[in-house]
C-alpha cells in the first residue's frame, strides 16, 4: 500500500510538472514585470494596452520554449536587463493568461 502511494504522489508530482512549463515562475511578479517593462513597446505597435499582440489571430508563437526565447529577446531590445528568473516570471504570466501551454 505504501509503495502504491508513493507512486501516485510520484506521478502527481510529475504531472503538475508537465502541466506548467514556468514552475519557477511567479504570475503575479511577471505582471508587475510587464507593466514596467513591455507595455509601452507593445501598446505603440498595437495600441491601447498592447495586449493584442498576445491574441493576435496571426501570433508566431506556438510553445512554451518560444515563449520563452521570445521574452528573453524582447528584454534585450528594450535594454529592460532582465535576469533569467524575471523572464521566467514574465513568461509566466503570459502563459496564465494568453498562451495556456502545458
Amino acid at each position: 500500500m505504501k509503495l502504491l502511494m508513493l507512486f501516485a504522489l510520484g506521478w502527481l508530482t510529475v504531472a503538475s510538472a508537465l502541466a506548467n512549463p514556468f514552475p519557477q515562475g511567479n504570475p503575479a511578479r511577471g505582471k508587475m514585470l510587464v507593466g514596467k517593462s513591455c507595455v509601452s513597446c507593445h501598446a505603440s505597435l498595437y495600441g491601447g494596452n498592447g495586449s493584442g499582440i498576445y491574441t493576435r489571430p496571426d501570433r508566431k508563437i506556438k510553445s512554451a520554449a518560444q515563449l520563452k526565447q521570445q521574452v528573453h529577446r524582447c528584454g534585450l531590445s528594450v535594454r529592460a536587463k532582465l535576469f533569467p528568473e524575471e523572464e521566467e516570471h514574465i513568461a509566466a504570466y503570459l502563459n496564465l493568461n494568453y498562451y495556456h501551454f502545458k
